[in-house]
C-alpha cells in the first residue's frame, strides 16, 4: 500500500500546465460519459465540499468552496493535483488510502469521521463520503465524494446541543485525561445518553471520539516538536508510552516512532 501512496505523492510533484490539465479533465469526463450537470447542485449546499478524482487520486474537478479553502482562484488550478500538494503527508496518506479502499472494493465510504488541524491550527472534525465513479462498462474509473466540516453541519445537530458543548470542551481540554463521566457531567446527561448521541452524530462513541482527537493532536506534536514519545504520551492524557503506542497503532496502523521517521 505504501508503494501506491508513494507513487501518487511522486506524481503530484509533476504538475500539469493549463493545456494538459484541461485535456486530462476532458478525457476523464469523456470516459465517464460527459460532464455531469448534477455536480453544480453542490455549489449551493452550505458546508458541503464536492470533488472527483481519477484512479491515481488526481483531482478531476472540485466545487468552488474547496477551491477557495485551498487558496486557489480557478477550478483548473486543482485539476491533476493530488492531496499531497495541499496537506501534510500523514493526512494525505489517509485520504489516498480511503480512495484505494473504494477502488479495491467498489463499495462506498459513508460519513467517515476524520480529525485534523485546520489552517488556523485548531482541531477540526470532518465527515467524508466517497463513492466509486464507473464508466459505461461499469468499471471503476475514479471516486467522487463530499466533505463536510463539523462547523458546516452544526445546524443539523441542534437537537443534540449537549454534543456541541462536549465537542468544544474536548477541543479545549484534549491535552489531559478526559473521562466519560466528566464529559457527561459537562453535558448534563448520563454517560449512556452521551455515548448514544455521539454514535448518532459521529458514528462512534464518545471515548473513541476523544481518542481520535488526542491521537491526531499527538501526530502534530510528533511532527512539530522534538519532545520524546514518552513525554508526548503524558502530555495528551495517556497513562504511559505503551498505552499511547497501542492506541496510535490501532488508529494509524504504525507506531509513533515509525510515524515520526516516515514523515522526516
Amino acid at each position: 500500500m505504501n508503494t501506491a501512496l508513494d507513487q501518487v505523492g511522486r506524481m503530484d510533484k509533476e504538475l500539469f500546465d493549463s493545456a494538459q490539465r484541461l485535456r486530462f479533465q476532458n478525457e476523464f469526463y469523456e470516459e465517464m460519459g460527459g460532464r455531469q450537470q448534477f455536480q453544480l447542485l453542490f455549489e449551493h449546499i452550505p458546508g458541503i465540499y464536492f470533488f472527483v478524482k481519477d484512479l491515481q487520486s488526481r483531482m478531476v474537478c472540485a466545487s468552488q468552496p474547496i477551491i477557495e479553502r485551498l487558496g486557489l482562484s480557478d477550478e483548473l488550478d486543482i485539476v491533476g493535483t493530488t492531496d499531497y500538494h495541499y496537506f501534510p503527508k500523514h493526512v494525505a496518506d489517509r485520504f489516498v488510502e480511503d480512495d484505494q479502499e473504494v477502488f479495491r472494493t467498489g463499495e462506498p465510504i459513508i460519513n467517515r469521521v476524520e480529525i485534523w488541524y485546520n489552517d488556523q491550527r485548531l482541531l477540526d472534525w470532518f465527515r467524508t463520503t466517497k463513492l466509486p465513479v464507473v464508466n459505461s462498462k461499469n468499471e471503476v474509473i475514479g471516486v467522487m465524494g463530499t466533505l463536510s466540516t463539523y462547523e458546516g453541519h452544526r445546524q443539523s445537530i441542534l437537537p443534540y446541543s449537549q454534543i456541541d458543548n462536549v465537542v468544544n470542551y474536548i477541543r479545549d481540554h484534549h491535552r489531559r485525561k478526559l473521562s466519560v463521566v466528566e464529559l457527561a457531567e459537562h453535558a448534563g446527561i448520563s454517560a449512556r445518553q452521551l455515548h448514544r448521541r455521539f454514535q448518532d452524530v459521529f458514528g462512534m462513541n464518545v471515548q473513541e471520539f476523544v481518542n481520535k482527537t488526542r491521537i491526531q493532536a499527538a501526530c502534530d506534536e510528533l511532527l512539530n516538536s522534538d519532545h520524546s514519545i514518552a513525554k508526548i504520551a503524558l502530555e495528551f492524557g495517556f497513562c504511559d508510552q505503551s498505552a499511547f503506542t497501542q492506541q496510535f497503532k490501532k488508529q494509524l496502523g504504525t507506531t509513533p516512532h515509525k510515524f515520526r521517521k516516515q514523515q522526516e
